[in-house]
C-alpha cells in the first residue's frame, strides 16, 4: 500500500496488486468469468493503471461517475474523456475503441443476410450504430424484393436538433443501389423519440418521391438512445 502526502494528510492508496486475487479484475475474470465483473472492473482492465491519487479501479469508477454512467460514457468523444482526471489520450482512445467494438458486435454484419421484416429488425441493426451519435444523422437503407438489406447511405449530418435531406438525392441513391424498397432512419440526440412535424412532412415527401419512382418507402425509424419510433406503426408514413 502506498502512502501519499496530500494537504498535510497521509492518504493511503490501495494498490490493486496488493488486493486478494478475487478482488483483482484480471484474476477475477480468469477465475470466475467476465460476466462476474462490474463495469468499473472491466474498464480497469482496459486502463491498466490508475493515478497517484487513485488506483485503477477507483479511477474507473470516477470515469463512470463523471460521465454519468456507462450509457452516457458511450456518447463521449475523445476531448470529453480526456477532461476526466486520470485519463490521457491513450486511455481515452482505448475506451473509444472498446465502445466501438461493442457497437459493432451488436450489429449484424452486412456479410450476413440481414432482413428487415419489422421495426424491431431495423433497430436491432441500426440502433447500436446511431443511438450514441451527438449530431442528427439521416440514413437510407436499401432492400431488395425479399426485404434483405443490400446497403445503406448516410444522406446528411446536421446539428443536435435537425438535419436536411433532399428527397431527389435519396431516391437517386436508391436507384443506383438497385433498391426495391427503402427504410428511412434518423436519430434524435435529445433522447426524445417523438416525431416532429418536420419529421412527418419530410417522410411524406420521401414517400411520394419513392412512389413516383417505383421505390417503396417501407418505414421511417427514429432512433433516440435505447428507444425508437416507427412512423409506419404510428400511421404517419404516407
Amino acid at each position: 500500500m502506498e502512502i501519499l502526502q496530500q494537504d498535510d494528510m497521509r492518504v493511503p492508496v490501495r494498490v490493486v496488486k496488493d488486493m486478494p486475487p478475487d478482488e483483482q479484475p484480471r484474476e477475477k475474470l480468469v477465475r470466475h468469468g467476465s460476466e462476474t465483473l462490474s463495469n468499473a472492473e472491466l474498464l480497469a482492465i482496459l486502463l491498466r493503471t490508475g493515478t497517484k491519487r487513485m488506483n485503477v479501479i477507483d479511477t474507473s469508477r470516477n470515469i463512470l461517475e463523471m460521465s454519468g454512467g456507462l450509457h452516457a460514457m458511450a456518447r463521449k468523444g475523445l476531448k470529453d474523456l480526456c477532461r476526466v482526471d486520470g485519463i490521457g489520450s491513450v486511455k481515452a482512445v482505448t475506451i473509444l475503441a472498446a465502445l466501438e467494438l461493442g457497437r459493432r458486435l451488436q450489429s449484424a454484419s452486412l456479410e450476413e443476410k440481414v432482413f428487415f421484416k419489422s421495426p424491431e429488425d431495423v433497430y436491432a441493426y441500426f440502433g447500436p450504430k446511431m443511438r450514441d451519435l451527438r449530431k442528427e444523422v439521416f440514413v437510407v437503407a436499401f432492400m431488395n424484393a425479399s426485404k434483405r438489406l443490400i446497403g445503406f447511405e448516410k444522406m446528411s449530418v446536421g446539428g443536435q436538433t435537425a438535419t436536411i435531406v433532399d428527397p431527389s438525392e435519396a431516391m437517386r441513391q436508391a436507384i443506383l443501389n438497385d433498391a426495391h424498397s427503402v427504410v428511412l432512419l434518423h436519430n434524435h440526440p435529445s433522447g426524445n423519440a417523438a416525431a416532429s412535424q418536420a419529421d412527418i412532412q419530410l417522410t411524406k415527401r420521401l414517400y411520394e418521391a419513392g412512389r413516383l419512382l417505383g421505390v417503396m418507402v417501407e418505414d421511417h425509424i427514429i432512433v433516440a438512445g435505447y428507444e425508437y419510433v416507427s412512423l409506419r406503426s404510428k400511421g404517419l408514413l404516407g
